[in-house]
């Protein structure tokens, strides 16, 4: 079997982390044994770009019940779990994929990947799928569809559709209800403040938050902030958006205003340098600057670099900027996605991940059943399928829902209900 990882000596140590994982993974649990029966991507190929670690891997091991051949690298150089890694080339899987990726590197891997010219995508920030579209152009036609994990990934994925690039279906997984809701609000803002915590152990309570957006991941960590004692600012550019975080209570501003007051700084937005060197000329000694959304854009680290007379490592995924005045800024795990490239940071909790890895199994099977019979368009993941994974997820948690009478359901139904 084809695999390159840190060292495959990891991998027992990798099998119990996934095994863990798998224990706390009972709705994606349930999925594998109906796809293990059914075994829809019998003779199948599967090339995915996901953050490698132990959640993950259960997910791709229920690629692998399902009858699929499975590819995996990471969609980000800092996110892998070698131990994982290993562990995924142990039980077979072709795992392209170890910390500390050169730029070099993830490519290439991500060109590993679509060397097995897989039927199917799942990708997480839609490089992979790009690639495919621009450098890979001979796979186009093999590809029956793709499923796209995050936020970032559908932006760019809509974009495409709108210019009539795409050229194949992709399930918007991350646009679901089941995954908005609960990963992209809670799990980040659960994963992003133990990274926080854990890289630098400061004191959340008392602390000034800069929140960069207000969307669901903005949402949740503004709301995490709080809960954990912070004074919470929020930054934005929609008024909608920035009404609804003044009426949960958040202060907002602007971005001027906003880089005077942070002790720390976390962006949600997706978008390229809305902390800048303005910014950072304006922001307290010891101001510390972490991201939370896909890529490492957010925060201007050119312009940080540039600002900066003295640089230096003074924890792990810790860099310390001193400026000419004096002044020290701290950015975390290199600007990249705090919850997961930091060395101690663990992503989502796998409760969570539960959920949004059933939708990808189910979009990925809905693809192998139906790719064929779509246009090349980005797709919102069926309501059957976003109403099973919440029910399995419910009675995971021994939590019942009311069911409506047959009264109630035939008042719903009439125009004339309410006479």
């Amino acid at each position: 079997m084809t695999y390159e990882v840190k060292d495959i000596k990891l991998a027992p140590r990798g099998k119990l982390m996934i095994d863990w994982a798998e224990r706390h993974m009972p709705v994606l649990a349930e999925i594998r044994r109906e796809l293990s029966k059914k075994k829809p991507l019998k003779g199948m190929k599967v090339g995915a770009a996901l953050h490698t670690e132990a959640k993950t891997a259960v997910l791709v091991r229920t690629f692998a019940a399902a009858g699929a051949k499975v590819a995996i690298t990471s969609c980000n150089p800092l996110s892998t779990r070698d131990e994982v890694a290993a562990a995924l080339a142990k039980e077979g899987v072709e795992v392209y994929a170890w910390r500390g990726e050169t730029s070099r590197e993830y490519y290439a891997n991500l060109n590993h990947v679509l060397d097995i010219k897989p039927h199917v995508l799942v990708d997480d920030g839609a490089d992979l799928i790009s690639l495919v579209h621009s450098k890979r152009t001979e796979l186009l036609k093999r590809v029956q569809g793709a499923s796209e994990e995050t936020t970032t990934g559908v932006n760019r994925l809509r974009m495409m559709a709108a210019d009539g690039a795409l050229k194949f279906p992709v399930m918007a997984v991350n646009d679901s209800p089941a995954k908005r809701f609960f990963d992209n609000r809670f799990g980040t803002a659960e994963s992003a403040f133990q990274a926080i915590m854990g890289i630098t152990n400061t004191l959340i309570a008392g602390k000034n938050i800069v929140v960069v957006g207000y969307g669901f991941v903005g949402r949740g960590i503004a709301s995490r902030a709080k809960g954990l004692g912070a004074i919470v600012t929020v930054v934005e550019t929609d008024p909608i958006k920035a009404l609804e975080a003044s009426m949960d209570g958040f202060r907002v501003t602007g971005m001027a205003k906003a880089s005077r007051l942070g002790d720390i700084f976390v962006t949600t937005t997706g978008n390229l340098k809305v902390i800048r060197e303005e910014h950072m000329r304006a922001m307290k000694d010891g101001a510390i600057l972490c991201n939370a959304g896909h890529f490492n854009v957010e925060i201007d680290i050119p312009a940080l670099r540039k600002l900066a007379v003295k640089r230096c490592e003074v924890l792990e995924d810790v860099e310390e900027f001193q400026l000419k005045d004096g002044r020290r800024l701290y950015l975390l795990a290199e600007g990249r996605l705090v919850n997961l490239a930091g060395k101690r940071s663990l992503g989502h909790p796998m409760e969570i991940m539960d959920m949004s890895f059933a939708l990808q199994a189910l979009s990925v099977e809905y693809i192998a059943k139906h790719g064929g019979e779509l246009e090349p368009k980005v797709y919102e993941v069926p309501a059957e399928i976003d109403r099973k994974v919440a029910e399995l997820k419910l009675k995971s948690v021994g939590v019942e829902l009311e069911k409506p009478t047959k009264e109630q359901l035939e008042y719903l139904r009439s125009w004339r209900a309410g006479t």
